[in-house]
């Protein structure tokens, strides 16, 4: 039995996107709970050359975003990073979900095989849609997703292990 393209990135997608939607809410508990600004979570980071919480959580929208858009004809939206809120990082994560619903097993029909080209800083390289797929987007979306788990648990937020795999139903 063959997998298709679209099952292993839309499901894997919505259902990270999902979970960070739940950690998200608990950061937002938390901080309520504890009287700390949302801001000090928004700008938290785990170490000074490394992205804060706000632009972990952008990196997680855009890789799942973009890579329906280079894998297939459909246009990804356009997300200015310039979310300046906690409730604007919420919304981001609302949106991405909203888009990725819409995308279809059919969409994806072609997509395997579609050549990606990115550019990473100087570095350019030329995927099948599948190896792109499996080897860049898919762990840089868990890369930013796990960054983003790792900054709320270090800034205090209750979070465990079953938070970020998150409940599980079969065929999900």
């Amino acid at each position: 039995m063959s997998v298709s393209t679209y099952s292993l990135s839309i499901p894997v997608f919505l259902r990270g996107l999902n979970i960070l939607s739940a950690l998200l809410e608990k950061g937002r508990a938390h901080a309520t709970e504890k009287a700390i600004p949302l801001d000090s979570l928004f700008n938290a980071r785990l170490a000074p050359d490394m992205l804060p919480l706000s632009g972990q959580i952008q990196r997680v929208s855009d890789t799942s975003k973009n890579a329906v858009g280079r894998t297939t004809a459909i246009a990804a939206p356009s997300f200015p990073d310039n979310e300046q809120t906690y409730e604007e990082l919420e919304e981001r994560v609302r949106k991405t979900i909203a888009f990725l619903e819409t995308v279809k097993p059919e969409d994806m029909a072609e997509s395997g095989e579609r050549d990606v080209t990115i550019k990473v800083g100087k570095l350019e390289h030329t995927f099948a849609g599948n190896d792109y797929l499996l080897t860049f987007a898919i762990p840089n979306f868990f890369f930013h997703l796990t960054t983003a788990y790792d900054i709320l648990r270090n800034q205090g937020v209750p979070v465990g292990k079953m938070d970020y795999l998150g409940p599980y139903k079969a065929g999900a």
